[in-house]
């Protein structure tokens, strides 16, 4: 019994230094809400946020209910349009779209306009 008590007692102590040698430290409250955003997608929500306001100052205000952004791909910003007369419409402004999307958001190097149903 007293052998089986001393490998118990040594396996504490075991324990305890290996938690003496490896203390938990606090995180940054910072680091904490980074990967909790980051797990639940939020940051990617804000980001979709943030370019749709770009997107809409970019295009003005009387083109901005019938465009929003799509996805950005190797710094190609698509733009779903409504119809094709503001397809054609951002394609003749696209020079300056895209200069003012730029100073933005400095990934957007060109625009694709794309014809589709949005909410």
């Amino acid at each position: 019994m007293e052998r089986a008590d001393a490998a118990d007692l040594e396996h504490l102590q075991n324990e305890i230094k290996d938690r003496q040698r490896f203390p938990r430290r606090a995180k940054p409250i910072g680091e904490v809400l980074s990967r909790l955003m980051s797990r639940r997608g939020y940051a990617q929500v804000q980001q979709s946020m943030d370019l749709q306001a770009a997107v809409a100052e970019a295009v003005g205000k009387s083109l901005a209910g019938h465009c929003r952004p799509g996805k950005l791909s190797r710094g190609v910003l698509e733009i779903h349009v409504r119809n094709s007369a503001v397809m054609q419409e951002l394609t003749f402004q696209k020079k300056q779209v895209l200069r003012k999307l730029g100073q933005v958001v400095e990934k957007i190097r060109d625009l694709k306009f794309r014809v589709g149903q949005f909410d």
